[in-house]
């Protein structure tokens, strides 16, 4: 038997040094192309072996779940300090900012928040907070008659997606913050104006329906 007092052996200081070497060029590379960035590319650029990648991050899933289980916190932080302000249009302007701000920096970033990826089950949390964050503040804001009461929070997510899937284009092909237009044009399409809203010629995407786009719209690498 084994005693009690075993402890498993220390991971060694070289497999700890690889591992932190490959999340690095890893979020490197996701940022600069997005999250079907080669694996051998990163391996090389890590300095290691397409062995040792593979050791430390078995599936490409489980290497983006390590590189941003911790670095969309600041997304779920928008969204908290959002739910608690008293103008919720006002806030739903800030949070989405906020949002597209990270979605214009970082490729690795936009496609997880604009696509549905499977295998990455840390970010779920951020997902579902998100999800949340919008409903919450659609609600408040469609109650206050200022936003259009026959907008879902599925028609609101997969707009963004759409949206967000162009915000790294629209930085890199004009000036930083090209976006804001857009997002501003889009946001004026959800008021609630003094003319009736012209009646929209489809029913909104159910959760499933924008779950199947979402994951469409995401990478579609095997590994």
């Amino acid at each position: 038997m084994t005693p009690a007092t075993e402890r498993p052996a220390p991971v060694r200081r070289d497999a700890l040094r690889n591992r932190e070497l490959l999340l690095a060029a890893a979020r490197d590379a996701f940022a600069a192309q997005g999250l079907e960035a080669p694996l051998d590319e990163i391996a090389r650029r890590a300095g290691v072996g397409n062995a040792t990648l593979y050791r430390h991050f078995p599936t490409r899933a489980a290497l983006i779940d390590a590189v941003f289980r911790d670095s969309l916190q600041g997304t779920v932080d928008a969204g908290e300090e959002a739910r608690g302000a008293a103008d919720a249009w006002t806030a739903l302007g800030h949070y989405l900012e906020a949002v597209f701000t990270v979605l214009a920096d970082d490729r690795g970033a936009n496609d997880l928040m604009t696509t549905a990826i499977e295998g990455v089950t840390s970010l779920d949390a951020v997902h579902a907070h998100n999800h949340e964050t919008i409903a919450l503040l659609m609600g408040r804001a469609q109650r206050d008659g200022v936003m259009r009461p026959d907008v879902t929070v599925e028609d609101l997510l997969l707009s963004l997606a759409t949206l967000g899937r162009a915000v790294p284009s629209l930085a890199a092909a004009g000036p930083p913050n090209a976006w804001r237009r857009q997002l501003s044009l889009f946001l004026d399409g959800l008021r609630a104006g003094t003319r009736p809203a012209t009646p929209l010629p489809a029913p909104a995407p159910t959760a499933q329906e924008l779950a199947a786009v979402l994951r469409d719209l995401g990478p579609h690498r095997g590994n």
